[in-house]
């Protein structure tokens, strides 16, 4: 199975809203607006906004940001060396076809092909036992269940030495 990433443009901004409407995306971020329009003008620094395609057929969202550059402080205080990920498949169809695991794992070695970074944090929602299971797999270990925008969720970390296969 060959999927590759790609930036997200300004041309994706109608695909991304439309993805915005699929119930298993709301059920994994619910109270968040991306804001589209505005983020995928918006390139900064500490952030990639990915497109993962299969056969130039667009599948799926990534994004990496460095949590301690991040302008919004979400995720509080953090030390430096790290990178979060947030992902999500687009459609109902494409789920459950190991595209997931293949676009973490391309998100994992994009984040370890900097060699000052040495970990990755998630935070699925705490009701997302499926999400957690996935994350496990791929050697994300529990931190600590936070809130984030009063939103219930798991962290998880990666630690650059803990990734399978590497």
């Amino acid at each position: 199975m060959n999927i590759e990433l790609r930036p997200a443009t300004i041309k994706d901004l109608e695909l991304l809203e439309y993805w915005d409407t699929k119930q298993h995306v709301i059920d994994c971020d619910p109270y968040d607006d991306w804001n589209w329009e505005k983020e995928l003008k918006y390139n900064p620094e500490w952030r990639e906004q990915l497109i993962a395609e299969s056969g130039n057929r667009p599948i799926g969202f990534i994004q990496i940001i460095d949590p301690y550059l991040e302008e919004t402080n979400y995720w509080g205080k953090v030390e430096k060396n790290k990178r979060a990920i947030d992902i999500w498949i687009g459609e109902e169809k494409d789920l459950s076809k190991g595209y997931g695991t293949i676009m973490m794992q391309l998100a994992i070695k994009k984040c370890f092909a900097a060699p000052n970074v040495n970990g990755i944090l998630i935070d699925p929602l705490k009701k997302n036992i499926k999400a957690h299971r996935f994350y496990k797999r791929l050697g994300f270990e529990f931190i600590e269940e936070r809130d984030f925008n009063e939103i219930s969720c798991f962290v998880f970390k990666l630690k650059k030495d803990n990734v399978p296969n590497r």
